[in-house]
C-alpha cells in the first residue's frame, strides 16, 4: 500500500523552524497551530494515507486547543500506535522539502534518525531530499515551505 502526503506552511520572522523533529537555525519559521513541523505533517498524511486513516486534520484538528503548540513527532508517535494496532508495518519515506532558505542537508541525518526511531523503520529506509523552487511563487520568494512525503506500508 502507498500513501502520499504534502504540506505546506507560511513562513514568519521570529517563528521556530522545526523540520523532522530537529530545530533548524534559522530568522524565521512556520507559522502554524502546532509546532509547525509541515515535513512530519506530511508524513503523517502519507502514512495515514496508504491505509485509508484520513489525513492529520482529522486527528490532530486545529481547532483543538490540545494541540496548541503540541510536537509533531508525539503526533507521529501516535500515528504510528494505530498502525501497530491495525497491524500495518511501514516499510519505506522519502521526503521532498521545498525551501529556498535555510539549507538543510546538515540537519538531514538527525531527521532521519528521529523518524526512523518513532516508525520503527531502520534509518536507510528514510529518505530526505531538499530542493528550491527556483525563486518562483510563495516558496520561492521566501513565504514559506512545501513538503511531499511518500510511503509504503505493508499489513504485518
Amino acid at each position: 500500500m502507498v500513501g502520499i502526503g504534502f504540506d505546506v506552511h507560511q513562513l514568519g520572522i521570529g517563528e521556530s523552524l522545526i523540520l523532522g523533529g530537529v530545530k533548524i537555525d534559522s530568522t524565521f519559521g512556520t507559522i502554524a497551530h502546532s509546532d509547525g513541523d509541515v515535513l512530519l505533517h506530511a508524513v503523517m498524511d502519507a502514512l495515514l494515507g496508504a491505509v485509508g486513516m484520513g489525513d492529520i486534520g482529522e486527528h490532530f484538528p486545529d481547532t483543538d486547543n490540545r494541540y496548541k503548540d503540541y510536537s509533531s513527532l508525539e503526533m507521529l508517535k501516535q500515528v504510528v500506535n494505530k498502525f501497530d494496532e491495525g497491524n500495518y508495518q511501514i516499510i519505506n519515506i522519502d521526503i521532498a522539502v521545498v525551501l529556498e532558505a535555510p539549507k538543510i542537508m546538515k540537519y538531514k541525518n538527525e531527521m532521519c534518525e528521529n523518524i526512523s526511531r518513532v516508525c520503527g523503520i531502520p534509518k536507510n529506509r528514510v529518505n530526505i531530499k531538499a530542493t528550491t523552487n527556483e525563486k518562483m511563487g510563495y516558496v520561492g520568494r521566501g513565504e514559506g515551505v512545501a513538503v511531499y512525503a511518500v510511503s509504503e506500508v505493508q499489513f504485518k
